[in-house]
C-alpha cells in the first residue's frame, strides 16, 4: 500500500502569506518561553507545570467573569454552563499535580536555588481566582505592589461583587430573604459566615421544586468548591512530598501555610446547612 498522501484528500498543505495551526497559536511564543536558569533536567518539568497551570487559570478567570456577568443579568442558566466549565478546569488543574508528583526531593533540590524568591504565592492570577471567589485579603495585594498594572487589576476585582455575592444578590431578586446588610456589605472584605443567609439557602434545600434554578446554582457552586478544594489538598500533599516541612522558595511557611488554606470555606453555607437539613 503507498503512503497516505493527504493533500489528495484535500488537506492544506501550502502556507506561504497563509494563516497555518502554529500562526494562529502562537505555537513560536509559547515553546520559547521555556527559559530554564539551571541545568537541571527536572526543572523544564517545573516550568511548563506553572506555565499550563496559568493558562488554565487564565480560562478559569474568562469563565468566572463571564458567568457572573450572567447571573447578574438575570441569565443564571447560561452561568452554569460557566460553572460547570470551571469545575472542569481545576479538575485539569488537579490531574497535573500527578505528574509534578514524579519529581523527588532530589531532583527538585537540584534547581531549587535557582528559582530565587519567586513562588506560586506571588501569582496574580491566583490571587484573582481567590478574589473573584470571595475570599478577600487586603493584605495579598502587597506580594504585587511593584506591579501596578497587576495591582490595579487586583484591586478593581475587590470593588467588584464576588461570584457568592452576586448569588446571592440574584436570590434576593427572587424574593428570599437575603439581609439588607449582606447586600450592601464592604465588598472589599473576606464573606463571614452569616446564619441568616444559611436560613435562605436552607430554605432553598427543603423545597427545592419550586426554588430549582437557586437549588440548581447552589449545587454548582458546592462543585466548584469541591474541585477547587481538592487542588488546595493536591497541591500541600505534593509541596510536602517534595520539600518536606521546609520554608517555600516565596517566603511562605510552606505545608504549613498550604494547611491552613485548607480551613477556607468559601461558601461555608452551602456546606454547613447540610448538618441541619
Amino acid at each position: 500500500m503507498p503512503p497516505y498522501n493527504p493533500a489528495k484528500d484535500g488537506a492544506q498543505m501550502s502556507f506561504d502569506g497563509r494563516m497555518s495551526y502554529g500562526d494562529y497559536l502562537q505555537i513560536d511564543k509559547i515553546l520559547d518561553a521555556q527559559q530554564q536558569l539551571t541545568p537541571a533536567h527536572d526543572e523544564m518539568l517545573f516550568i511548563i507545570q506553572h506555565q499550563t497551570s496559568e493558562l488554565w487559570m487564565k480560562l478559569a478567570l474568562h469563565e468566572l467573569g463571564a458567568a457572573r456577568s450572567a447571573i447578574a443579568a438575570g441569565r443564571v442558566p447560561q452561568a452554569f454552563k460557566m460553572l460547570s466549565r470551571i469545575s472542569r478546569i481545576f479538575e485539569q488543574l488537579n490531574s497535573a499535580w500527578d505528574v509534578l508528583r514524579s519529581m523527588t526531593p532530589a531532583d527538585y533540590t537540584s534547581f531549587r536555588d535557582g528559582l530565587g524568591q519567586s513562588s506560586g504565592f506571588q501569582s496574580h492570577q491566583y490571587r484573582m481566582i481567590e478574589f473573584s471567589l470571595g475570599n478577600r485579603n487586603l493584605a495579598m495585594l502587597k506580594p504585587h505592589a511593584h506591579r501596578a498594572e497587576i495591582t490595579a487589576l487586583l484591586q478593581a476585582e475587590l470593588a467588584r461583587p464576588s461570584l457568592y455575592d452576586e448569588a446571592l444578590r440574584h436570590l434576593a431578586r427572587m424574593g428570599l430573604a437575603v439581609p439588607d446588610d449582606v447586600l450592601g456589605r464592604d465588598l472589599s472584605q473576606a464573606w463571614v459566615k452569616n446564619d441568616a443567609v444559611q436560613a435562605v439557602w436552607t430554605q432553598v434545600y427543603k423545597d427545592p421544586a419550586r426554588y430549582w434554578q437557586a437549588y440548581e446554582l447552589a449545587e454548582k457552586l458546592v462543585d466548584l468548591e469541591d474541585y477547587f478544594r481538592r487542588w488546595r489538598f493536591n497541591h500541600v500533599t505534593t509541596v510536602e512530598r517534595v520539600i518536606g516541612l521546609k520554608r517555600g522558595t516565596g517566603g511562605t511557611s510552606g505545608v504549613s501555610y498550604l494547611r491552613r488554606m485548607l480551613e477556607v470555606e468559601l461558601f461555608p453555607e452551602l456546606w454547613h446547612l447540610r448538618t441541619v437539613l
